[in-house]
């Protein structure tokens, strides 16, 4: 199959940390047949390292890339251009041909290559499988990264004990490679990948080790429960959401597949239904990534990270993220000024989370081709962030219920769960602020998140 033109085929977003956040087809069937997720990891090497130099460069990149699903070679021409946070990835050519008969030995390096690429932990261990270097620019790895780094020459099962295995370590390699195992305070599961060095035939001298999650990094982490709390059976966050969010991603991807003719001529009729199934599966999604935050947000003993913080780059961020889903209402987002600041005393990506959630609803309720304002405020002991929209309003009655959990105000199909703005007071409330609501029915609404001020600065 080969489609060239020069308009934009498919379109896709990355964040901070190089996960695929959304991809429209055909690039989001090709992440999940690599073995990727929507949203996880990009499992396309060639495209998750061009993706990481225009991030880190800042600049805007193009070229031809080749990824293989096990059936077929696609060749594709990708534009990725560096956002705020992340990057905007476009696709504009895309050619697939049956994969050849490769050796045994081909297909492994392939797949050493994809677990490198893959990896949120890099070790070099001694050919006793002790720890020599550790390499990691995972956040939520931090602290296992820097336990292992003053742990030289410690057996690596000493930090990352295995699922399964009582006998004593360390075992022969073979028998570690491909082992699950525990990652402390993580509640995605892992694995590790060992890759010897040497000579084939001879004991190896060394090994390679590579811990690989196939679950996409939580939107929150927790803080570790009290003795109390652990007894609480997480259902949704930590057993049910990672089973379900995969095949669900995979039903989003084919259906969105037959959506769009890929697959071959379509009545309109069915492609409506196709396109019908693609979005609830995209409510199921956002409603797993709800029902797990709301878990932690109301998990005994919960509490952030405060920090000192600058507003202004906080709501810029935000508003780059959802740039693109901005414009394709024709919706205009003033965000402040680079020379603007407000310093506060709040958890950066809590409050990210939280402006996210403002602008996304903003977005979801305005009128096509109008406008949203994020300003500033100094509030004396607080620093105030305030979302404006041109949207519909809402009465003193609803302004009540906006943020009770499940609360919908009577919509429907709009996408929504009801647990965005429940959520987001929690965290406000967490840090130390509040959110509130200014509104009138056909004035639009006036969300303002307050968290205390940084007055050292």
């Amino acid at each position: 199959m080969t489609i060239d033109s020069g308009i934009i085929l498919a379109r896709a977003r990355s964040d901070g940390e190089d996960c695929l956040v959304s991809a429209e087809e055909p690039l989001a069937g090709l992440q999940l047949r690599c073995g990727g997720a929507l949203p996880g990891v990009i499992a396309v090497p060639e495209l998750r390292e061009l993706v990481r130099k225009a991030r880190r460069r800042g600049v805007r990149l193009s070229r031809s890339i080749c990824a293989q699903d096990g059936v077929d070679t696609v060749t594709a021409w990708v534009e990725i251009e560096p956002l705020v946070e992340g990057c905007d990835i476009r696709v504009r050519s895309w050619q697939s041909s049956p994969v050849p008969i490769e050796s045994a030995d081909v297909l492994e390096r392939r797949r050493v290559q994809i677990d490198r690429h893959l990896a949120e932990i890099s070790v070099r261990l001694d050919h006793d499988q002790r720890v020599l270097a550790v390499t990691s620019d995972s956040a939520e790895l931090a602290d296992l990264a820097a336990a292992m780094a003053e742990g030289i020459g410690k057996p690596w099962t000493d930090f990352l004990p295995p699922e399964n295995i009582t006998h004593d370590q360390p075992l022969h390699w073979r028998l570690l490679d491909g082992v699950r195992v525990q990652v402390p305070e993580s509640l995605r599961s892992w694995r590790v990948t060992l890759v010897p060095f040497g000579k084939p035939g001879f004991d190896p001298a060394g090994f390679e080790l590579f811990l690989l999650s196939d679950q996409a990094p939580s939107r929150l982490t927790p803080t570790p429960p009290s003795p109390k709390s652990r007894t609480r059976h997480s259902l949704v966050g930590q057993d049910l959401a990672p089973v379900l969010k995969q095949p669900i991603s995979r039903i989003v991807a084919n259906a969105e597949t037959i959506r769009t003719r890929l697959a071959g001529p379509l009545p309109d009729a069915y492609s409506d239904y196709a396109g019908e199934i693609a979005s609830a599966g995209r409510l199921l999604l956002d409603l797993l990534d709800d029902m797990a935050d709301l878990e932690v947000v109301e998990s005994e003993g919960f509490s952030t990270a405060p920090d000192r913080i600058d507003l202004s780059e906080v709501s810029r961020q935000a508003a780059g993220i959802l740039g693109v889903r901005a414009r394709e209402k024709g919706i205009a987002i003033e965000a402040p000024h680079p020379s603007e600041s407000l310093r506060a005393v709040a958890e950066f990506r809590r409050v990210l989370q939280v402006l996210l959630n403002l602008v996304g609803n903003a977005i979801r309720y305005s009128p096509e081709n109008s406008r949203i304002w994020i300003r500033l405020e100094d509030a004396g002991g607080y620093a105030r962030v305030i979302v404006a929209d041109q949207g519909p309003g809402l009465s003193a009655e609803q302004q009540v219920k906006v943020f009770d959990k499940f609360e919908r105000l009577g919509r429907s199909g709009d996408g929504g769960t009801g647990l965005g703005l429940y959520i987001s007071r929690r965290l406000a409330r967490a840090m130390g602020g509040e959110l509130s609501i200014e509104s009138a029915p056909g004035q639009g609404a006036r969300f303002i998140l307050e968290v205390p001020s940084d007055r050292l600065a």
